[in-house]
């Protein structure tokens, strides 16, 4: 793998992994507090829409993910806010209205093509430049929310009406925290593919809660459990061949499987 580093592909993919591996359980810790975890998929399976959209219209998949991915999370959260419904109900209209929507964008461009094949499972080692310029902005830009409003997010996950009693304004602090969501969804559509992101933003936050040492050291062990997961999913991917993504994932599950057998010792 070291000899691998001198090849353009395999540092943007390593960089891009990096990165991801660092947002996506600063997103996915809060959502799972919330009870939210279904919002990656929905929000996840909203942007393979963007991306067969991108397409179609011969736009930048990237950014039509991301626009797509920003809309529902801003419908969503007004829809729970205003409780037009359950919130699991709202969240699974939106993952199953998004994959129909994708279905229809397809069969109108007159077939599944290989480009989008590589935003459902993911095409790491294909990043190209641009695109991790774009990567590292925005996921430079959730880090820096992260640390700036963590504290909020985590005082309405945990005990929303104590949190807006005590002057927290939930309904921006809520749609800021899935606005990043769905940020971080889009972004990883080209590197974990949007098949696989809800993963990497819910099993490492998941695995590290089965310790039990509160939110801080969770969150600081899913920081771990995630970018080892990247660069042990890279490393064998690129030894055996693998989809790289798929590969990420397995390397969380098995952190998870590590931890939840731990809990019961």
């Amino acid at each position: 793998m070291i000899e691998a580093l001198q090849y353009g592909f395999i540092q943007r993919s390593l960089f891009a992994g990096l990165i991801l591996g660092l947002t996506a359980p600063l997103i996915g810790s809060f959502l799972v507090i919330r009870r939210y975890s279904l919002m990656a998929d929905s929000l996840a399976h909203v942007s393979l829409l963007g991306v067969a959209l991108g397409l179609l219209l011969e736009v930048n998949p990237l950014a039509a993910a991301l626009i797509t991915a920003l809309i529902a999370a801003w419908a969503i959260e007004s829809m729970v806010e205003k409780r037009l419904g359950e919130a699991d109900n709202i969240l699974a209209i939106f993952l199953w209205g998004g994959l129909a929507g994708a279905a229809v964008v397809i069969s109108l461009a007159g077939g599944f093509q290989a480009s989008l094949f590589s935003y459902l499972f993911g095409d790491i080692s294909g990043v190209q430049p641009e695109e991790v310029w774009i990567i590292a902005l925005l996921g430079g830009l959730i880090v820096l929310v992260f640390l700036a409003f963590n504290k909020k997010f985590f005082a309405l996950a945990v005990d929303p009406e104590l949190a807006r009693a005590s002057g927290i304004n939930g309904a921006f602090y809520n749609r800021l925290l899935v606005l990043m969501a769905a940020v971080t969804v889009a972004l990883a559509a080209r590197i974990l593919g949007v098949l696989l992101i809800g993963a990497l933003m819910v099993i490492p936050f998941s695995a590290a809660r089965n310790w039990g040492r509160g939110f801080g050291f969770s969150l600081g062990l899913a920081l771990v459990i995630s970018v080892i997961s990247v660069l042990t999913g890279l490393m064998i991917s690129y030894q055996f061949n693998l989809a790289p993504g798929g590969a990420i994932v397995l390397c969380a599950l098995f952190f998870y499987g590590i931890s939840s057998l731990a809990a019961k010792t």
